[in-house]
């Protein structure tokens, strides 16, 4: 089979994919008070597939791709509260910024081995988190941005209190640059990246531009990451600094360690799974959930997650894979 037949073969829809996102818009219709947790699922869903795209595709390490996350969301609110309150041009505004700033900061990454990508981009996000703390006339500094009143969804649908109209927006867009992602991961681009992942230096060999290919794909994810942040800052109404703090670049890390890397279901599966862990351990008891929660990552190490998430993709159709 030619390299274009199975890509092509690789692309086509299946089955349990159309089961798995009519699942997740038919849970639009889920009783009242279940819409919130959906709705930070989703939006957790996009951050991790974004993050995906660069460590599980590319192979480009980060431990600050928040900066990205919180770009949209300031982008997004503040557009909303001194511009217009249209949300789906606030999106487009929060996805536009952190691509540009992630075109601007991909220069950085290219340079150096993961250790010093790891610092660049940690360093990257502490910079945005300070100024973002010092220029509290714009961002209300440690008191949030305030004052926020986001219109009607396409000029009808108001966001309601119960969530149901912000998790139909998040799974919409999250379903909307999914399918975008799928496209660009099983096309030449997609298998490019692969190449590159495995080892740079037999791909620029074999004529791939490498740093051409990590640059799009750095700038990419971080639009993708913006338009996460966006949707927190359009269905909650608040953006605070802690869009911009280390432990968002932590959760998202781990939501796709728990899922799996380098398949764009594992940021999904991943952020489904830490969510209901969170919400489940934190209700019981609060002050104890982080324990658990370190538990269970402790067990994923020590029983290996390929060995766990192989298992779990094994028993799923490879179309989901």
């Amino acid at each position: 089979m030619s390299a274009p037949e199975s890509l092509a073969r690789r692309a086509r829809w299946r089955w349990p994919e159309i089961v798995f996102w009519l699942v997740a818009f038919a849970a639009i219709a889920a009783p009242s008070g279940k819409h919130l947790i959906l709705n930070e699922i989703a939006i957790l869903a996009l951050f991790a597939l974004s993050l995906d795209l660069i460590l599980g595709y590319a192979g480009i390490i980060s431990l600050g791709h928040a900066a990205f996350f919180g770009l949209g969301a300031y982008a997004a609110g503040l557009f909303c509260k001194h511009v217009a309150p249209d949300p789906l041009l606030g999106l487009a505004v929060g996805i536009v910024v952190s691509g540009l700033v992630g075109l601007l900061t991909s220069l950085l990454v290219l340079r150096g081995s993961d250790l010093t990508r790891l610092m660049v981009t940690l360093g990257v996000a502490l910079v945005l988190h300070e100024l973002a703390n010092a220029l509290s006339q714009w961002t209300g500094g440690a008191d949030g941005l305030q004052g926020m009143t986001v219109g009607p969804l396409l000029g009808r649908f108001d966001f309601d209190l119960y969530g149901r109209t912000a998790y139909a927006y998040s799974v919409t867009i999250l379903f909307v640059l999914f399918l975008l992602a799928r496209r660009i991961v099983r096309s030449p681009f997609g298998a490019s990246l692969m190449a590159i992942r495995r080892n740079p230096l037999r791909a620029s060999a074999l004529g791939v531009p490498v740093n051409r290919r990590m640059i799009a794909v750095y700038a990419l994810a971080a639009a993708y990451a913006g338009a996460a942040g966006a949707l927190l800052a359009q269905t909650t109404a608040y953006v605070s600094l802690e869009v911009l703090e280390f432990n968002r670049s932590a959760d998202v890390l781990l939501a796709l360690i728990i899922g799996g890397v380098g398949w764009l279901y594992g940021g999904i599966a991943g952020a489904l799974v830490f969510k209901v862990l969170q919400d489940v351990l934190s209700s019981g008891a609060p002050q104890f959930w982080l324990f658990w929660m370190g538990l269970f990552l402790v067990v994923l190490a020590l029983v290996g997650r390929e060995r766990l998430m192989g298992g779990v993709r094994g028993l799923l159709p490879k179309a989901l894979r």
